[in-house]
């Protein structure tokens, strides 16, 4: 696993009100969380184990144009995630629940092309709204760059008994491209193994007619 590196980490106790509504922040929770790291789609994921943790909510986030290896400052990375919660408290916890789930996510690499194949068991209130489903739903997250991303969400979608909730149609602001997939959570397996197995196949040979 390619381990997320996390680059800066902020809070405000109490965020101007401007500040806080521009973000999104929900009314009553003016306390916010801010992390940037170098891996946007682990990010997310982490973000959601947040709003599982503790009363907050995702109110902002933003992958980076050209992905962490072009970022513009040392601290920038790939992505900036905000949590909003009501007390400072809440949002330290959240905060403290993505933080630990990133050392247990990251893309693997097939060759020199990197993936992320990563079942989401149990979704929190951000996945959910962004894939369109109730809360506690499993979730496949399928994450590649373009070409090898449609090919093997294709391959994802056709092994196991599970539905397209977003499609990430490449390039991406990181120029990747992906899904994200509903169904039961061994279905969710089957798919991220179904997926990462056509990765595979395209790296090791990508001019294959």
């Amino acid at each position: 696993m390619i381990q997320v590196k996390v680059l800066a980490v902020r809070y405000l106790t109490s965020a101007s009100p401007a500040l806080a509504k521009g973000l999104g922040a929900p009314a009553g929770y003016p306390c916010l969380g801010m992390l940037t790291t170098d891996s946007d789609d682990a990010t997310y994921i982490a973000l959601d184990e947040a709003t599982k943790a503790a009363d907050v909510a995702v109110c902002y986030g933003r992958s980076f144009y050209a992905g962490a290896d072009n970022a513009t400052t040392p601290n920038a990375g790939e992505v900036i995630g905000v949590l909003a919660g009501k007390t400072p408290g809440a949002v330290r916890s959240g905060m403290e629940a993505a933080l630990g789930a990133l050392e247990h996510i990251g893309f693997e690499q097939a060759g020199d092309v990197p993936y992320l194949a990563h079942t989401v068991s149990r979704t929190g209130s951000y996945l959910s709204k962004e894939a369109g489903v109730k809360e506690g739903s499993a979730l496949a997250y399928l994450i590649a760059p373009p070409l090898e991303s449609m090919y093997a969400l294709d391959s994802a979608l056709k092994a196991a008994d599970v539905k397209l909730c977003k499609l990430y149609a490449p390039p991406s602001e990181t120029n990747f491209g992906g899904g994200l997939l509903h169904g039961t959570q061994s279905a969710c397996e089957a798919a991220c193994a179904a997926f990462a197995r056509a990765v595979a196949e395209v790296a090791a040979r990508p001019a294959q007619s």
